[in-house]
């Protein structure tokens, strides 16, 4: 009788597949620094990125087979991509306004802002873990963006906003991926995207020089790369493990943004981050725990 598949093999996987997502999140993050440096607009990175995307998509489609990208809810894949193109629009231009760990910092609400999404429009209880990982998060923002101590700046609002548009586009992918596979949400991406990043690109467009062609091919890889790794580290191991590997992301961007931008990071991010995070860990352990129960 052989025996069951042991934990440590699979944490380590999960580990190994986290790390390709947090490097292709630094990535994706410098490249875009170093383009707005250069002048070139959020909407033409947009367009890039959508383009190098769906050649990359388009290839594995052609070798996996044309049927996987058919999808039964295509209203709902044109209305998820609408926000979603808010979200990374928003989340780019932040990227311009306000330190590397404050927009990492922030981005943890993401969790947030679906659990919320999940209870109005999915129809899922608000469970006790869900209301302490709400009112933690808001805390957090509260931490962070200390009102009436500091002037509350425009990015901070920008990347709040970036946060909430990816809260509600995870929303519809959740219901999206019961009926279309993910290859088709991220075929339908690129290509839904594609237009609404090339049009106002159009009015705004600097040819690239030199190594930004090559910044634009790593947000391209990168975005692909980042979705990749992160679902199969949900393979290996479950969000108890995968979700604190997540949270790595912040003294990993921290110490990018303090090498090559001579950024530090405030007490008060460190903080809120601390708080989004714990509250969003507390509902994850509840409803694993749940889930054994059931």
């Amino acid at each position: 009788m052989s025996r069951g598949r042991t934990p440590e093999p699979s944490i380590f996987k999960a580990a190994a597949w986290m790390t390709g997502t947090l490097m292709s999140f630094t990535f994706m993050a410098i490249a875009v620094r170093e383009l707005h440096a250069a002048d070139i607009h959020t909407f033409e990175i947009l367009a890039m990125r959508s383009i190098i995307g769906l050649i990359i998509v388009t290839c594995v489609v052609w070798h996996f087979g044309w049927h996987l990208i058919r999808t039964h809810q295509p209203k709902l894949q044109v209305g998820r991509n609408i926000v979603h193109f808010g979200g990374q629009s928003t989340w780019i231009y932040g990227l311009s306004l306000l330190p590397l760990a404050e927009v990492f910092a922030i981005e943890f609400t993401i969790p947030i802002w679906v659990a919320l999404l999940a209870v109005i429009f999915l129809g899922e209880r608000m469970t006790r873990g869900r209301f302490i990982a709400i009112g933690a998060g808001f805390l957090g923002i509260l931490v962070i963006l200390q009102p009436g101590i500091e002037i509350i700046q425009l990015g901070t609002f920008v990347v709040l906003g970036s946060a909430m548009c990816f809260g509600t586009s995870i929303t519809c992918t959740k219901k999206l991926v019961s009926t279309d596979s993910p290859l088709a949400v991220l075929f339908y991406m690129c290509l839904i995207q594609l237009p609404m990043g090339l049009i106002p690109a159009l009015f705004v467009w600097v040819t690239p020089q030199g190594i930004q062609w090559l910044y634009l091919v790593i947000i391209g890889m990168m975005g692909l790369s980042a979705h990749f790794c992160e679902a199969h580290a949900f393979r290996h191991a479950d969000a108890t493990v995968v979700i604190p590997l997540q949270f790595l992301r912040l003294p990993l961007i921290v110490i990018v943004g303090y090498l090559l931008y001579d950024e530090s990071l405030e007490l008060a991010v460190l903080l809120g981050a601390v708080l989004i995070f714990s509250g969003n860990y507390y509902n994850i352990r509840l409803e694993a725990g749940q889930q054994k129960l059931d």
